[in-house]
């Protein structure tokens, strides 16, 4: 079975590295859109594993009151040699078979074995055609495609030729990524030909994610001029404020760097490049209509609205041409 075919709305929260944690995929999932994190938003595997089983706990005993079903969670797991935590946070995945696990830096086919074999899928983020047609062949059941303007590690490609080029090749679950903040946004998705919409930086804007007020006020202050795609944080292009971006002593004259990513062999590397990204603030040029901070409750309560006018607003069209 289709474990997204009861959806509240075609949506996943993306995995925020230090932004989402149990709270705010807990209130996505109890409200119907896919709820995600990154494993490494934990400090350790046994800590991961407790989130991991809060998270299992709270929808479970959310199921058994309330006898509606909750959407399906997923892990970000980062597959690449420089995290050595990899094995055995995959591990956790497997013991409670956690529904969805999310890819980045390398698709890799025993990977999405283990997960196959407990029932659950795997998706991948990819930025270009080559990506894709890897993690195609490594049989994973999902691409997310993230676009140009998306916050985080973003691409450059528009998701128009992006997602049927993609298409042309792949015909399973493709999701769309960059610069998604309304429900609107979301209809417009499934208009262009993704199959769910992923979005990010819109849920920064929540009371249950873990970031500073400051940080939420500058997403509602900013407009998509002040996102600034650069590698100057970490030798890894990627969207962020520009206040930010100089709030954290990077004036303009640095933000074409194109630095080697270096992340070293060790944790403590991915520890300093965290440090980075706690205090330089990453966001999509969706905030340009991201105007407050809303519980998931009431935010996906507004977006089922505006996806529905959306979607009645492009049948309306029919009556005309």
């Amino acid at each position: 079975m289709n474990p997204f075919q009861n959806l509240n709305l075609p949506v996943v929260v993306a995995p925020m590295f230090l932004i989402s944690g149990p709270q705010l995929v807990i209130e996505c999932c109890k409200n119907g859109i896919v709820g995600t994190f990154p494993a490494l938003n934990h400090r350790t595997t046994e800590g991961f594993e407790e989130w991991v089983v809060q998270i299992k706990n709270e929808l479970a005993t959310f199921e058994k009151e309330t006898g509606k079903k909750a959407a399906p969670f997923g892990v970000n797991l980062i597959v690449h040699q420089t995290n050595p935590r990899v094995m055995a946070d995959l591990q956790v995945i497997i013991k409670h078979q956690v529904p969805l696990v999310i890819t980045s830096l390398g698709a890799v086919s025993d990977l999405v074995t283990a997960v196959h074999s407990y029932g659950g899928l795997v998706f991948h983020d990819v930025i270009k055609k080559r990506h894709a047609e890897k993690a195609a062949e490594a049989g994973v059941d999902g691409l997310i495609l993230v676009c140009a303007g998306a916050g985080g590690h973003a691409g450059t490609l528009n998701p128009i030729p992006f997602v049927q080029e993609i298409r042309s090749f792949f015909d399973k679950t493709i999701l769309l990524s960059g610069s998604l903040s309304s429900g609107a946004d979301v209809a417009s998705s499934m208009q262009i030909g993704a199959d769910l919409a992923y979005m990010g930086t819109r849920f920064i804007n929540t009371t249950e994610a873990y970031v500073d007020k400051e940080y939420q006020e500058m997403i509602i202050e900013s407009e998509t001029s002040d996102i600034v795609y650069t590698a100057a944080v970490s030798g890894v292009l990627a969207n962020f404020m520009s206040k930010s971006l100089e709030e954290a002593g990077i004036p303009k004259q640095m933000w074409e760097s194109k630095a080697k990513i270096d992340f070293g062999k060790e944790l403590d590397a991915a520890q300093a490049e965290a440090k980075a990204w706690k205090t330089i603030w990453s966001a999509g040029q969706g905030v340009t209509t991201i105007h407050d901070v809303l519980p998931v409750e009431d935010l996906v309560a507004r977006m089922k609205i505006e996806f529905r006018e959306a979607i009645q607003k492009q049948y309306e069209l029919l009556k005309v041409y």
